[in-house]
């Protein structure tokens, strides 16, 4: 056995232990989801991890290169499986994220949304001035009840200061109108999905079990593990540029 071989083999085995592999039942897979069953075991389809480890590999590598590019990728997971890790991840990678509910218009309508945002960091920065002193206390009850409620739809919105350049979505069924407007917008989305899940406007689809929450972690920490390599890659490649030294000009007879 080569190392490749090996490699391969352990990954395949890390899916199988962390449920990657248990898609729904055959009555409820989506027809365009066939190619990525391996067989039905106990009224449960199987997925073919080979063929799903080919799918994550080409996702970690789009989103090592849009790390290693400085762009923007938007985390969204509502469902209540993957909201926390949702959450969790984005704040570690410094990126925008959406875990509560999306808010419709986020990317097709982003000019009013963006407007939203920026009322609502400025409510946050005039409470924490202590600006919001002058005003009754019934005035700073009131605006505190709209922080608080901005900052369940909002507060993952923050950083996001233009279109992303990617969505990374578990479970798309569930995701349809944020996916539906990416595709609107022509942004490209990477997703975990199920059996019951349609592949065809996702243009990295990682077919896996989308609702166990060992599987969800899974596929997010080894996207995150892409997008660290990606960000150290920028990082290796800025130094380099900087620790250049400009090139002497050697004068010729010629130049005389």
């Amino acid at each position: 056995m080569n190392e490749t071989t090996g490699k391969t083999e352990d990954f395949l085995k890390e899916m199988f232990q962390k449920g990657m592999h248990l898609g729904y039942s055959p009555t409820s897979r989506h027809p365009k989801m066939k190619p990525f069953i391996f067989s039905v075991k106990s009224g449960v389809e199987i997925f073919d991890l080979e063929k799903t480890k080919i799918c994550l590999d080409a996702a970690k590598s789009f989103v090592k290169n849009l790390a290693k590019s400085g762009k923007t990728i938007l985390f969204v997971g509502t469902k209540k499986e993957a909201k926390q890790e949702v959450e969790k991840l984005a704040k570690e990678l410094n990126m925008p994220y959406v875990r509560e509910r999306w808010v419709g218009g986020t990317l097709t309508n982003f000019k009013e949304i963006k407007n939203r945002i920026n009322y609502f960091i400025d409510l946050k920065t005039k409470k924490k001035s202590g600006e919001f002193e002058k005003y009754t206390k019934k005035e700073r009850l009131q605006m505190e009840r709209k922080i608080k409620k901005m900052e369940r739809y909002l507060g993952g919105l923050e950083n996001l200061n233009d279109y992303p350049t990617a969505l990374i979505v578990v479970d798309p069924k569930h995701e349809k109108i944020s996916v539906g407007e990416a595709v609107n917008k022509n942004i490209p989305v990477v997703a975990l999905i199920n059996s019951d899940c349609d592949p065809s406007n996702i243009d990295y689809p990682v077919p896996a079990n989308d609702s166990s929450l060992s599987s969800i972690v899974y596929f997010l920490s080894e996207l995150a593990k892409a997008f660290k390599e990606g960000v150290e890659m920028k990082k290796i490649e800025i130094t380099e540029v900087k620790g250049q030294e400009p090139q002497e000009t050697k004068t010729t007879i010629e130049d005389k």
